[in-house]
């Protein structure tokens, strides 16, 4: 794997990581919780949840075609079970295409009437910003309810998957 590769993957498998990572951390939540909203956020946990698993599948399905499994009915909320498995489809499909995009694939769709055409590596962008915005409103909503949001930073995923060495030697910090 060449270098590129293998940051593009730690990204997305980041990215999925911790989208799962707080899926977990709201299955145990009630209907007051999970609908919870505060000023400045895009709207209740419930319907961040499923905007950020719902963006990614839409993500995949505009570029291949595929989704996940069948839509959830407009208006309903499926269980964060559901939402767990679409989450962990889309980040390997969401992984795959970005190790094969290439500065010439073009994403063309209709938004709200109109033919857009964009690059794929411009989605892939979207792809973490978008997910990343939407858990730190998510973990917003949860410390104003006095609940401690899971840690989703790099540093944690680093820690979970063996990334960081702990040893007892001084390094240098190289000022």
């Amino acid at each position: 794997m060449s270098g590129n590769e293998g940051f593009i993957t730690d990204l997305f498998r980041h990215n999925t990581w911790a989208n799962l990572k707080l899926l977990d951390a709201c299955q145990n939540l009630g209907d007051e919780q999970l609908d919870a909203n505060v000023p400045g956020t895009f709207g209740s946990i419930r319907d961040t949840l499923l905007h950020i698993v719902g963006a990614e599948v839409s993500y995949v399905h505009r570029v291949n075609g595929r989704l996940p499994g069948e839509p959830p009915e407009p208006g309903t909320f499926p269980s964060i079970d559901a939402l767990k498995h679409d989450a962990e489809w889309c980040g390997d499909e969401l992984l795959q295409l970005a190790l094969n995009a290439t500065p010439t694939d073009i994403v063309e769709q209709t938004r709200r009437g109109t033919n857009v055409k964009y690059p794929l590596m411009c989605l892939m962008t979207q792809v973490i910003n978008h997910a990343t915005e939407h858990r730190a409103q998510i973990a917003t909503i949860l410390t104003q309810q006095g609940i401690e949001p899971p840690d989703m930073s790099g540093w944690m995923y680093m820690t979970e998957i063996g990334q960081i060495e702990e040893t007892t030697e001084a390094v240098s910090s190289g000022d």
